[in-house]
């Protein structure tokens, strides 16, 4: 997209000044501090008091603004790599990154992606609700806050309707799957009575008491707007659209994701070969589990009946925290040093009508706001262990929660860009894939029943960048599939061999094959991702021969801040 008149709104939201003649470290910190000006979600996010009040502005010219603030920023880098001092590794770790994260968001933007933006977990919707389950709930003037917030619910969705109604002028539609699941959401989310912002303002003050109910009447009032154009204007003109994106697009999208420029056909057999592997490894506990199972996912089926499970919401809430407080005291001191606000990780449960998928969310800067696992229930009370061990072992500890609150732990040294806002999908996503890995290698995973859903959680993942590569890109079945042999990928296609080898209830199925529809290339950083660990892991071992300390590998690893997949290999190699 070229520059226009909405880019000249960032006029206003200038880079704070540093120092007359700033290092890239610099840079990077002003640009965050001017990025939450303009998305004071992000702010929340951070723990930015200033930002409780507000939302983004969704609309084109909010998106003209942040791309001006990511251009100038440029700009101001290039300036501060010729000064003395830039050439350190720290200074260079950092500059790398924020040019190659802002020049792949600039793509993104002048691509007009933003336009086209319906997701069922990755969209302005979902950030906007999303945002007040990470504010604080603690005092008066906190729901005051939340208040605030909620009367411009309205004002920022219909900034995000502006964007959509853009794309449709510019014949630039989103997904037809990725539109009707949303509706489905925010159906719920309005729901019959308050509502889920009423149901959430419930909790506050009774002092505010008909202050916060206005407000989130309000908010809802947001919903039903934007639910009301999406369904009667929006819906009819998308339908017969595409829902995969093609070559051209993935691979923008690839590079924004993963920080680098994959192979999407080496990617893609590499998917393919990891999935023969786990499922040979599949087939050896499942005969454990259930003798004579035909499958892997006859036996998973045998444990959702006869495996061990916890029963009740507040009950595997309280079971997920344990799993986690245990995790941290087998491995602090033998495979990490923790200081001890890393620590701190809360389990919820994730509020009602989103995705499918467990996530977690980083503390705010201050540790005021500790790291936490959000498990969406989807309605059930009945939770296989099997399903659960590995996956918390990938959100919380050792995974996301100890990368991203040991970033913030140490983001004195690093910047605020390298700890926060500049991370990279893949980078994390393959940490908490390998981190599930590593506490097999460490024998947490001997029972039979967690070790295949492990596996099973390992061919997901597998079958993640065989799917999404393969339908966006509609590339052919190879010979040796024992699915459908020679034939293109669709999205019919993959929603059938993504359910019958998978352990996962088919509302997750269904649910994450939106997901990789609304988000293309996110999913396969997973793997990779973990690649890129394994491989970093392995040069630094044969390097350092017998003196090689995991410890001190998984420290150094984790403090060195974010790090797209072009220079994760290499950074972790050199520790």
């Amino acid at each position: 997209m070229p520059v226009t008149e909405a880019d000249l709104a960032y006029e206003d939201v200038r880079m704070p000044n540093t120092t007359s003649a700033p290092l890239p470290r610099q840079v990077a910190d002003a640009f965050v501090t001017a990025y939450t000006a303009l998305e004071p979600i992000t702010g929340t996010y951070l723990g930015v008091r200033e930002s409780a009040r507000r939302l983004p502005d969704f609309s084109p010219t909010g998106q003209g603004a942040l791309a001006a603030l990511a251009r100038t920023t440029l700009a101001e880098l290039a300036e501060a790599e010729r000064r003395p001092g830039a050439d350190s590794d720290s200074e260079r770790r950092c500059a790398r990154l924020l040019r190659e994260r802002l020049t792949a968001e600039l793509a993104v933007h002048d691509a007009q992606e933003p336009l086209r933006a319906v997701s069922n977990i990755h969209s302005p919707l979902h950030a906007v609700r999303e945002v007040f389950t990470m504010m604080p709930t603690e005092t008066t003037e906190d729901w005051a806050d939340i208040a605030a917030r909620l009367r411009a619910v309205p004002a920022s969705l219909e900034g995000y309707r502006a964007s959509l109604a853009e794309g449709l002028a510019r014949k630039l539609p989103g997904g037809p799957r990725q539109v009707s699941t949303v509706l489905g959401q925010l159906a719920e989310w309005i729901g019959t009575d308050a509502g889920w912002f009423g149901e959430f303002t419930a909790e506050g003050p009774e002092e505010l008491r008909t202050e916060l109910d206005e407000a989130a009447r309000v908010a809802t009032g947001g919903l039903v707007a934007l639910r009301d154009w999406l369904r009667d204007v929006y819906a009819p003109a998308v339908e017969g659209a595409p829902d995969v994106v093609g070559r051209e697009r993935y691979a923008r999208w690839s590079r924004c994701w993963n920080g680098t420029d994959l192979d999407l056909d080496e990617a893609y057999a590499y998917g393919w070969s990891e999935f023969h592997r786990i499922l040979g490894e599949m087939r050896v506990e499942a005969e454990k589990v259930l003798p004579g199972a035909k499958t892997p996912w006859e036996a998973l089926a045998h444990l959702d009946v006869h495996g061990a499970h916890i029963e009740g919401v507040e009950e595997v809430r309280v079971w997920l925290q344990e799993l986690m407080d245990k995790a941290i005291e087998a491995l602090d001191g033998t495979h990490f040093d923790l200081a001890e606000r890393v620590k701190r990780v809360e389990s919820r449960i994730a509020p009602p009508g989103g995705a499918a998928a467990p996530y977690y969310s980083q503390p705010s800067e201050d540790f005021s706001r500790p790291g936490r696992t959000w498990l969406p229930t989807m309605g059930e009370t009945r939770f296989p262990v099997y399903d659960l061990v590995s996956t918390w072992y990938h959100e919380g500890v050792p995974g996301h929660h100890l990368q991203l609150a040991q970033w913030t732990h140490v983001a004195d040294r690093l910047s605020r860009y390298q700890a926060t806002i500049g991370m990279v999908s893949a980078n994390c996503e393959g940490w908490a894939l390998y981190a599930e890995r590593l506490m097999d290698e460490l024998g947490f995973l001997t029972d039979p029943e967690r070790r295949l859903g492990y596996l099973d959680a390992q061919m997901m993942r597998s079958t993640r960048v065989i799917v999404d590569i393969g339908m966006h890109l509609e590339l052919e079945i190879p010979e040796h599939s024992p699915f459908h042999p020679g034939e293109r990928w669709t999205p019919e296609l993959a929603r059938e061999f993504f359910g019958m080898h998978s352990g996962r209830p088919a509302d997750f199925v269904d649910s994450e094959l939106v997901r990789y529809l609304g988000m293309p290339a996110q999913a396969i950083g997973y793997k990779l991702g973990e690649r890129a660990w394994l491989t970093g892991r392995e040069a630094a071992r044969a390097a350092h021969g017998e003196g090689f300390d995991l410890k001190s590998w998984h420290m150094a690893a984790l403090s060195l801040g974010s790090l797209g997949l072009d220079d994760l290999v290499t950074e972790l190699s050199a520790l």
